[in-house]
């Protein structure tokens, strides 16, 4: 997949498929909509291509709000490439370009940008200045300007709620990853480059690896049954763990963490870039009252972590 920071197509990637949106956590539901985009492109000989916006509008409209993103840029890059889309375009997203107009929006970025064939969006896309358009806006324009336009309708679980972005976070909040992941359709991940921490955990015997949280959601503090996923170039290398995230009350702790203890592992891993699935909460986080208390429930953790990883190896 070839990755654009603009949304202006060169000659050879003109007359592509796009499928328009967000898609903070490409779930479910937004994976119907690029399925969608992928199908037309394959009857039409055309690219598949995906237009998003960076930084999400969200944050640009409530910058003191908490984090909330599920899938930041590159780790969104990857689900898109996962689902084999060919062209990702993302539009600089700031207040400037929120006064833009929904009918210039198709102008400049869909038809003078992208020369597009056809788009498609999610039933509750909206876009514009003061969110002015809408699904329908977007078919008339298409009807104006010579491009087809395909809305792909709501898309519900097993239970008949719709997936959705805000669900998963509520899941993810509560502790739940395993429900999230039913609608993401994997496991959610936090990634990020391995900073140097305190190195106590090299010292009771279980060495972790300190990724940033960055613009992530914050999901429940507690310990969790992780896979982690080291990048080596255009590869990766998975090993089970268990991961804790939270504030370490036993030492002293004041800054959130995620701290990853791989098994099996024994290497160095500061500065490599590292994929932490979440697979199941096994606790809360809690005080001890020393490192040996600590120790042992750590070792505790260990096994039950590596009993539910083994139980769900075939529903990876």
């Amino acid at each position: 997949m070839r990755v654009f920071r603009h949304a202006t197509a060169a000659a050879a990637d003109r007359g592509a498929v796009v499928a328009v949106g967000n898609f903070d956590g490409v779930h479910r539901g937004h994976q119907a909509v690029i399925a969608a985009a992928k199908n037309a492109a394959l009857a039409a000989a055309a690219h598949c291509a995906v237009l998003t916006f960076e930084p999400h509008p969200r944050s640009v409209f409530q910058p003191g709000a908490p984090p909330f993103r599920l899938t930041p840029f590159r780790a969104k890059s990857h689900a898109l490439e996962g689902l084999g889309v060919d062209l990702l375009f993302t539009l600089h997203f700031d207040l400037e370009f929120a006064k833009k107009s929904a009918e210039d929006f198709v102008a400049e970025a869909l038809v003078a940008g992208l020369g597009l064939r056809a788009v498609v969006v999610g039933y509750d896309f909206v876009f514009g200045n003061r969110r002015r358009g809408t699904p329908e806006l977007l078919q008339e324009e298409g009807r104006k300007r010579g491009f087809d336009v395909m809305v792909v309708a709501p898309v519900a679980g097993p239970g008949g709620a719709v997936y959705s972005s805000t669900q998963i976070r509520d899941h993810l909040a509560a502790g739940r990853p395993r429900e999230a992941a039913a609608l993401l359709g994997r496991p959610w991940e936090i990634e990020g480059r391995v900073e140097t921490g305190d190195r106590l955990g090299r010292t009771i015997g279980f060495p972790t690896a300190n990724i940033a949280l960055a613009d992530y959601l914050r999901p429940a503090a507690g310990v969790y049954a992780v896979r982690v996923g080291i990048e080596e170039g255009d590869t990766r290398r998975w090993f089970d763990g268990a991961a804790n995230l939270g504030w370490r009350p036993t030492v002293g702790g004041t800054d959130l963490r995620l701290e990853a203890h791989l098994f099996d592992f024994d290497g160095d891993l500061y500065g490599k870039h590292l994929r932490v699935a979440f697979i199941e909460r096994l606790r809360p986080e809690e005080r001890f009252a020393g490192l040996d208390a600590l120790k042992a429930q750590i070792a505790a953790d260990c096994e039950e972590a590596r009993r539910v990883l083994a139980e769900n190896r075939l529903s990876d």
